[in-house]
Formats: structure tokens, C-alpha cells, sequence
């Protein structure tokens, strides 16, 4: 029978991660029509308002369901702002490993928000899950996604050249496809030794596509 994450919620000192509710899907469609999430990631584009839905609605928890991974929304503690989403995909069970990705609003970018929900998973995952290694893919050129990756303890082991296809602005204002390279990292239970951050505490419920 096919393993599955539980269904939580997660909480830190400034976020909540969770299942996603209707309620998110304007702004998750606001979310991901952002130019930089467009470039960097293979969702529609445009991202329309019935995707979003349908995310919300159903693929979301389909992701958890079938044992694949776990996809959450991170909003802010105070505001119960959506700011981002996490996921983890291509879980394999028999190895413990699986892999993670995340959006951050483009009005929440530089507050550490991704980083700090990626921890917080990070975090749950290793301990309470079991899991043993974590992998992250950033495209080449996407620096910011690095950065999350340096700050939260990942470890790069290489790269996989011309494995994916980002997005570039064309001169009319459209849409151009361009092969890059993806820098694997990964993030082990002993490389969180000594990374500041509480754990995350776990409170009764719980796409690489998307880094």
C-alpha cells in the first residue's frame, strides 16, 4: 500500500503552513501570474483563476493522497495572508527521500518567508516523518531560489546540464522557452546541526516545477 503524509498544519514564529482552502484562490492565482514565477517554473501561463481552483479544490490534497508528496499553503500568522506555497513531490518511500519547492508572492519576497517555511518542513520531515534526505532543483541563473537553498543548509552536489526549461521575456512583451542547466542540492538530518530556528510545531492537520 502506498505510504502518505499525514494531513497537518505547521507553525512557526511568524508563518502557518496548511492545506489550501477556496478561500486562497484569488490570491493564489494573483500568486502565480507574477513574472518571476512564470520564468521559473512550468505552470500555465497564464495562470488563470480555474487553476487555481482546481488546485485548491482537489489537486492539492490529490498530491498528498496518492502518496507522491505534500503541497501547503504558507500564510502569515498575524494577517492570515496568503505569502507562499511549499510542496514536496516525488517522495520515495523506500529511501526515505523526497523533494521540495516553493513560491513566494512577489509583495512578501525578502522577508525570509521561504526560507523559513522550507525549514519548517525541513524540520517536521526529519523528525517526525522519518526521512532522511531532502532535495532541492534551482535553475542556473535563479539566484534567489539559491540563496533559500545556502541559508537553510543545503549542501550543492552538482549539475544537471540542459535538464530544464525556463521562460525569457521576448522583445514583443511575450514568452520565449530557454534550455538551462539545474543545480541539485540536498539537505541531510545532521546539516541542520546548528541551524538557528526553533522547530516547527505540528498542530492537528495537515511542484521541482515550482522553485
Amino acid at each position: 500500500m502506498t505510504s502518505t503524509f499525514p494531513d497537518i498544519s505547521l507553525s512557526t514564529d511568524r508563518l502557518v503552513l496548511r492545506p489550501f482552502e477556496e478561500a486562497d484562490i484569488p490570491a493564489l492565482a494573483e500568486m502565480m501570474t507574477d513574472e518571476l514565477v512564470t520564468a521559473w517554473t512550468a505552470l500555465p501561463h497564464p495562470y488563470t483563476t480555474a487553476e487555481a481552483r482546481a488546485w485548491a479544490t482537489g489537486k492539492a490534497d490529490a498530491l498528498r493522497t496518492t502518496g507522491r508528496g505534500l503541497a501547503l499553503a504558507v500564510t502569515e500568522f498575524l494577517t492570515q495572508r496568503l505569502v507562499g506555497t511549499v510542496h514536496l513531490d516525488h517522495t520515495d518511500w523506500r529511501i526515505r527521500s523526497t523533494e521540495i519547492g516553493y513560491v513566494t508572492a512577489h509583495w512578501a519576497r525578502g522577508e525570509g518567508y521561504a526560507s523559513e517555511s522550507v525549514l519548517a518542513l525541513a524540520q517536521w520531515l526529519f523528525h517526525d516523518q522519518k526521512f532522511e534526505r531532502l532535495e532541492l532543483r534551482t535553475a542556473a541563473d535563479n539566484t534567489a531560489s539559491q540563496q533559500v537553498a545556502q541559508k537553510i543548509g543545503c549542501i550543492s552536489e552538482g549539475v544537471l546540464r540542459n535538464a530544464w526549461i525556463a521562460r525569457s521575456r521576448t522583445e514583443d512583451g511575450g514568452w520565449t522557452d530557454i534550455r538551462t542547466d539545474l543545480i541539485v542540492w540536498s539537505l541531510l538530518p545532521e546539516d541542520l546541526d546548528g541551524v538557528p530556528g526553533r522547530m516547527a510545531d505540528a498542530n492537528g492537520f495537515t511542484y521541482p516545477e515550482w522553485n
